[in-house]
């Protein structure tokens, strides 16, 4: 009845727990968040490969080489990884420790020192130890490791996340410099077709010198433009070939090709969708997971403070064989074993333990009020990119009229010039007014994309997957 009692009582308090059992914050209603952001809740599927919406096979090979051989995806990979291997170790900190030995001990004293005789001795046998986990510091420690696991692997799926919206970012505004240069050259082209008319003129002495300076100086000024714009797009070769984790000379040559350009015109987008998105978008978001996994993890460091304040209980054993000689080493007269409970409690080191206690409830606070940051600065960025499209789209539209606008001036005043019914300076500054707006609608289309990959990313770059 009594080993009975003992066991009970043992078991009991080996399931002792002590310190704060976690609860997941509840900072902001899911209720607060679809106010905030005024969503209808309606359910929009996003995949996590939203970018190949965009219909754009290089930017798809693209995007898919750098999730494999990224330096920051592996870095992440590598993280997870150890934090796994962190997870199994410390799961085996507070069970049961056995270990072989084997000890041969040989010693021939001096003979100055009186009567001595020389000594052989061998030992054979099994050492255990167990510490008992009697206030849980053992499953705290465990919770933290695998909160800590938990926040590793949605730190991953952050980096991928942003390195997807990277790359589309770089890629489109590598489409939109290759546009805007095309723009340029064209125009190029035009405002050298118009100088050589002035030049034709001023030849036969029917136009001034200023008109002739003016139209050089147009037709040089684009050329000027040009190389800065060759430059930006090398630039941004260079930044995917970084993000892509690759040389630049082994960029997929499609990705740089300049015959298919989409940004050539406006990324066709339903904004009605926009705010079809529950509610708990937000707490879906890698990030805002990661961070409340992180506040997890120190809830569970709070436990492990706590249990150091309670005594220790541990017990060690042995079991083997000992002899002078190897040939009645496993005699049974030569078994031998021991065990030994020990109990320790901490007296002088209290306030050390006591204080640490509240250092990792600080500790606690600080992040939770990074997690409460985290969810803020998510709702942030989701409600500046739902804008953000639905206004570029009301500027696109209003970009795209006015080159239509401008296409049709140049022409009618280009005859007019022509024929001697305007002044050169109202023709060159139709032109440049219409260099302008076409730069202004590449930019534009360029900017829809962009907009609706940062709004992409805002979501969590994908959820319902």
């Amino acid at each position: 009845m009594l080993k009975k009692t003992c066991l009970i009582t043992l078991v009991f308090l080996v399931a002792c727990t002590v310190g704060p059992d976690y609860e997941k914050p509840n900072t902001y209603e899911d209720s607060q968040v679809a106010a905030a952001l005024n969503l209808h809740g309606q359910g929009q599927n996003i995949a996590r490969n939203w970018y190949a919406e965009f219909g754009d096979e290089p930017l798809n090979r693209l995007v898919d080489i750098s999730l494999q051989n990224s330096p920051s995806i592996k870095s992440g990979l590598s993280k997870l990884k150890q934090a796994r291997q962190t997870v199994k170790i410390n799961r085996a900190t507070y069970l049961p420790d056995l270990s072989a030995t084997a000890t041969y001990d040989f010693s021939r004293p001096s003979e100055n020192i009186g009567l001595t005789a020389d000594t052989n001795y061998l030992q054979i046998g099994f050492d255990a130890s167990w510490e008992l986990d009697i206030w849980g510091a053992g499953r705290r420690l465990n919770e933290q490791s695998w909160a800590q696991y938990q926040e590793s692997a949605y730190n991953l799926r952050q980096l991928q996340v942003v390195l997807a919206a990277e790359v589309a970012n770089n890629y489109f505004l590598l489409k939109t410099t290759q546009e805007k240069l095309r723009i340029a050259q064209n125009n190029l082209k035009l405002q050298q077709d118009i100088f050589e008319t002035v030049k034709q003129k001023f030849d036969a002495g029917l136009t001034s010198s200023a008109d002739y300076n003016q139209a050089r100086y147009v037709v040089e000024t684009t050329k000027a433009a040009i190389p800065a714009l060759e430059y930006q797009m090398k630039a941004y070769q260079n930044a995917l070939a970084v993000l892509a984790g690759i040389l630049p000379n082994e960029i997929p040559a499609d990705v740089i090709e300049t015959k298919r350009n989409p940004v050539s015109k406006a990324y066709r987008f339903d904004t009605k969708k926009l705010k079809n998105l529950p509610a708990d978008i937000i707490r879906s978001r890698p990030d805002v997971q990661a961070a409340e996994r992180a506040l997890a993890a120190q809830n569970a460091a709070i436990g492990q403070a706590v249990a150091a304040l309670y005594p220790n209980v541990s017990i060690s054993a042995l079991f083997g064989w000992q002899s002078s000689a190897g040939s009645r080493l496993f005699n049974h007269s030569s078994e031998a074993y021991s065990y030994a409970p020990s109990f320790n409690l901490p007296i002088f080191n209290w306030g050390k333990l006591r204080n640490n206690v509240e250092l990792q409830k600080e500790i606690k606070e600080d992040v939770f009020e990074n997690y409460r940051q985290t969810v803020l600065e998510a709702i942030e960025e989701l409600s500046n990119a739902m804008v953000s499209v639905e206004k570029e789209f009301e500027t696109n539209r209003a970009q795209r009229r006015a080159v239509q606008s401008m296409e049709q001036v140049i022409e009618s005043l280009k005859i007019q010039y022509e024929n001697g019914l305007i002044e050169f300076s109202n023709l060159l500054q139709t032109e440049q007014d219409l260099l302008e707006a076409q730069t202004n609608l590449a930019e534009s289309n360029g900017k829809i994309y962009q907009d609706i990959i940062a709004y992409y990313k805002a979501t969590g770059g994908g959820y319902n997957n």
